[in-house]
């Protein structure tokens, strides 16, 4: 029988952006198939009846639900959605240890076991369920729509591919069997270490403001994000970071094998500017390569924009196109 931890949640508002007086929210929990419990914040449109049209929210990589995914969340239910944004296992409120652990099988599941759960609300409509993924959970999120077909529509908004960026790099610039042998090799050692010390180290998180001039302008966007107008005491980007062995089994285990055969629909959102602009164009193109099911798939570029533009930026984040994409195929 499929049992839920008691999690110690925060019952005052903590997120990063303002509380709408258009929804209500509580939090909730619910548990996957590994037996996590996850945490989540529940939005829901004031004054409607009947089931509602859900989405299940989550990212970016190393986020919280009180940065953009509960933005995005609140935001849809202003439109009309009950939609959740919850925080991977390991993470933030969520349950599971060791903390700050990552893996491509338990945070697939973790959109997934986020869908059981819309699903047996009574106050949801199961056949009309989709999911948002941000940053690496866009990768997250096409891989959950590949095996649950119970999504109906899937958004990746300014999406990664965790599982290539850590085995090939940045811009694939360490796409060799040299480059990951000497990871691998790096990795392993400090697993040993640790092993011995009784202990996991942490891998640091965004480079704290103000940073470098000489460094690139994502590592710049990103701290001014995480460590700056949206900083998050339970983030791992606004603080320490993932344990340093933590995505570790991104290296050898790819996803997206088999995105081609998703039947239901797929919006990739990303910025033209954006230096992960790569991980979406890809992932779109191989989700139509010899595919029976494009009409429903699209790739919507936005001009000028850079990745965080589509974490916080309301002037930038196509919530009407999102909104008429769920209507339509949910």
């Amino acid at each position: 029988m499929l049992k839920t931890e008691e999690l110690k949640m925060v019952s005052e508002w903590d997120k990063t952006f303002p509380q709408s007086e258009k929804v209500d929210h509580k939090k909730v929990t619910f548990v996957n198939r590994y037996g996590i419990t996850l945490a989540a914040d529940l939005y829901k449109p004031k004054n409607v009846s009947g089931k509602c049209p859900a989405i299940a929210v989550s990212g970016p990589f190393g986020a919280v639900k009180e940065q953009c995914s509960g933005l995005y969340a609140q935001t849809m239910a202003e439109r009309g959605y009950l939609t959740i944004a919850f925080d991977p296992s390991f993470t933030g409120e969520s349950g599971g240890n060791p903390r700050y652990m990552a893996s491509p099988d338990i945070n697939t599941e973790d959109f997934m076991a986020a869908v059981d759960f819309l699903s047996v609300q009574e106050d949801v409509d199961p056949d009309k369920i989709g999911i948002i993924g941000i940053c690496g959970w866009g990768g997250m999120a096409l891989n959950a729509a590949v095996l649950d077909t119970r999504i109906k529509a899937t958004v990746a908004s300014t999406m990664y591919d965790m599982t290539r960026v850590n085995a090939n790099g940045y811009f694939d610039s360490e796409d060799s069997e040299e480059a990951r042998y000497a990871k691998k090799q790096s990795l392993n050692a400090l697993r040993t270490e640790e092993y011995r010390k009784g202990e996991y180290s942490r891998g640091g998180g965004c480079m704290p403001l103000p940073v470098p001039e000489d460094v690139p302008f994502f590592v710049k966007d990103y701290s001014e994000y995480y460590k700056g107008r949206c900083y998050h005491e339970r983030s791992l980007n606004s603080n320490d970071g993932w344990n340093s062995i933590g995505c570790m089994s991104f290296m050898n285990q790819p996803i997206l094998k088999y995105s081609n055969e998703i039947r239901s629909a797929v919006l990739i959102v990303h910025g033209e500017k954006a230096h992960s602009y790569y991980f979406g164009k890809d992932a779109y193109e191989n989700m139509i390569k010899d595919s029976k099911y494009t009409s429903n798939k699209e790739l919507l570029t936005i001009p000028g924009a850079v990745h965080t533009d589509l974490y916080d930026n309301l002037e930038v984040i196509p919530f009407d196109k999102m909104d008429d994409f769920f209507k339509k195929n949910m």
